[in-house]
Formats: structure tokens, C-alpha cells, sequence
């Protein structure tokens, strides 16, 4: 299964290895779920990760830059051929969506989620990563 990792996933991952999203993260790769990622989702993700209020005690950007790197390595690198913008409130979270719809995701992973209320719309459900979690348990 495809999913689309919100960037405060990751900001949430940085700040704590005790919460879902850490141990989300730990996960990878997968056998279970893979993620999609846009050229534009890498490079928000490249610019909030590196901000000092999101690195980790010690961690220079450097070490958050070679994460998000190594995302991308294992991550389905997708085109985006078709814009939904305007969809929802916020354009960052709009490209969110984009990759999500492009790559047939079926999950945003996010801890935001009255930011993504319209995306069942378009067939893709939003979910925090406790809820996830949840549901891989739960996974025969």
C-alpha cells in the first residue's frame, strides 16, 4: 500500500523517539507500505526539517538533509501531471494531496487532519500515524 507522509510527521519524528510517528518512521523500508514523494513535497520537507527549531538536540542540518535523503532513496518517486490547486486551505498541503492522487496513495499520514477533511473526496483518507499503526497491527 502507497501513503503520503505529511511533513509533521517528520517535524514530530525529530522531536521525539518515543511518539507514533518515530516509530512509523523506524519502520522503513517497509514490506507493509510504501511512501510517495514529489519533487515538491522533498524540498518542503528539505526546508521545514533543517529549521533549528525542528532539529534534534545535537543534530546539525546536515544530519536532517541526509535523512530526508535517504527518504528519498527508498521512496516511489512520483510525477505530478495535473495540479489541484486550490483544493484545500493551506497550498502546502495541497501538494500533499497532489502526490497522494498522482501515486494512487491510499493514505496522507499527518497529524493535521482538519487540514486534509476534503481529501476523501478524492478517494484518499487522512490519518493520523497512531491510527496507522492501528491498522498495520490489525493487517492479516
Amino acid at each position: 500500500m502507497r501513503v503520503v507522509l505529511d511533513t509533521s510527521v517528520l517535524v514530530a519524528a525529530a522531536r521525539s523517539r518515543k511518539g507514533a510517528s518515530f516509530q512509523l518512521l523506524s519502520m522503513l523500508p517497509s514490506r507493509d507500505f510504501e511512501i510517495a514523494l514529489t519533487v515538491a513535497l522533498y524540498t518542503e520537507w528539505q526546508a521545514v526539517l533543517t529549521r533549528a527549531e525542528h532539529l534534534p538536540p545535537g543534530a546539525s542540518a546536515d544530519v536532517a538533509l541526509g535523512f530526508v535523503r535517504y527518504l528519498a532513496t527508498i521512496a516511489h518517486l512520483q510525477e505530478v501531471y495535473f495540479l489541484w490547486r486550490p483544493f484545500l486551505r493551506d497550498p502546502d498541503d495541497d501538494m500533499v494531496l497532489e502526490c497522494a492522487a498522482s501515486s494512487g496513495s491510499e493514505f496522507i499520514i499527518t497529524h493535521n487532519m482538519k487540514d486534509f477533511r476534503r481529501v476523501e473526496e478524492l478517494k484518499i483518507q487522512a490519518i493520523t500515524p497512531g491510527d496507522f499503526l492501528q491498522l498495520l497491527r490489525r493487517k492479516p
